[in-house]
């Protein structure tokens, strides 16, 4: 029995609207655009049944965007094929100049029926919870950051220069309790620096310490605790990548996850030539920094340290060799690379390349619940 012919639906979704527009499938016939309705659950529904009257079998499709996953989600939970889409990938001719939610809506069903979209990873409820408080708590350490340089900047104008390291360190503090400004205005405006830097630390901490809780039910927390075998990849990193990349076993090989998170050279060939760019920075930039970060520990001679022997020792066999074979390749070929000529912060860009396809060795190497 042949499988029927698919209507085609391509979604324009915002937040108060979702514009609407179908092809049929196995045909030249452009797509029908249907008009604009609602985001309730009630306004979906209605459109499903309007449209199984024209055709029973449905795909759908919309930009991933800010209104998130939870329309992929109802639709596949009726049992309907659903794709999110990402919007750079989106063919589009530089010649039309006009953007309507009508167009868009035609271009998608058009484009869906052809096959000319790329579906993004849609991560599961738990996975995306986990991802969200792991992004609160990063969002809170730039706000930290931020509040941080405020209080140096506001002392630096007014002469009052700390002569040591300005890391919040008891020194450091005591210092600033016996800071006295020129005007009782001035000391307001320090004392509530003070207490917003201090405010921003009980933040960050409360943050950590729920995402260490909730982590440890996670169906990806053994990958977490395996990456952590690798030299630079403490807990925070593990998590950071994890949760913005969920199952790094879903690409087929390390190429792709390294293509993914932008880490791979950009390039411009035409005829004979071959020209090679910077790294594409495409993907997961939250992701890529934390590789980068992690990287810069390999600059320094293989070694197992205190702080790396108490991640190991708990871990099975394969995963510490893993890592240690990780970490002398990675040291030599940053040393080679320097040695070579190359820049510190180039260098380290084609270890953190290196470093993610270990990473994806590693969880190919630990079993994970569905």
């Amino acid at each position: 029995m042949t499988e029927p012919t698919p209507l085609y639906v391509g979604l324009d979704v915002h937040k108060d609207s979702i514009a609407v527009a179908h092809a049929l499938g196995q045909c030249a016939d452009p797509p029908v655009f249907l008009g604009a309705i609602g985001t309730r659950q009630v306004d979906l529904d209605k459109l499903i049944r309007r449209l199984r009257t024209k055709n029973p079998a449905l795909v759908f499709a919309y930009e991933a965007g800010p209104c998130g996953y939870q329309l992929y989600r109802d639709l596949t939970g009726q049992g309907f094929d659903c794709h999110v889409v990402a919007p750079s990938l989106i063919p589009k001719k530089p010649g039309v100049k006009v953007k309507t939610d009508r167009r868009d809506a035609v271009a998608l069903a058009r484009l869906l029926r052809s096959g000319d979209l790329t579906a993004v990873y849609v991560p599961t409820v738990d996975d995306e919870a986990i991802r969200d408080l792991c992004r609160a708590r990063d969002a809170a350490r730039l706000t930290l950051k931020d509040a941080k340089l405020r209080l140096k900047a506001f002392l630096l104008r007014l002469g009052l220069h700390y002569v040591g390291r300005a890391d919040w360190t008891a020194a450091h503090r005591r210092y600033l309790a016996k800071v006295v400004c020129p005007t009782p205005a001035q000391q307001i405006v320090f004392q509530e620096s003070v207490r917003a830097v201090d405010e921003q630390v009980d933040r960050v901490q409360r943050l950590e310490e729920e995402l260490r809780e909730l982590a440890t039910h996670w169906r990806l927390y053994p990958v977490v605790q395996a990456l952590q075998a690798l030299r630079g990849v403490q807990w925070l990193v593990a998590i950071t990548v994890v949760a913005e990349l969920g199952d790094l076993t879903r690409f087929d090989n390390p190429r792709q996850l390294a293509a993914f998170v932008g880490l791979v050279p950009s390039e411009e060939s035409t005829g004979p030539r071959r020209r090679l760019g910077s790294i594409t920075k495409t993907g997961n930039g939250r992701a890529r920094r934390a590789l980068v970060e992690g990287a810069w520990a390999y600059r320094y001679p293989a070694k197992v340290s205190e702080h790396i022997q108490r991640r190991i020792e708990s871990l099975p066999k394969p995963i510490q060799d893993l890592g240690w074979k990780a970490q002398v390749r990675l040291c030599k070929r940053f040393r080679r690379l320097v040695a070579r000529g190359k820049h510190p912060n180039v260098a380290v860009t084609a270890i953190a390349r290196e470093l993610i396809a270990f990473m994806w060795a590693m969880a190919k190497a630990v079993p994970i619940s569905a």
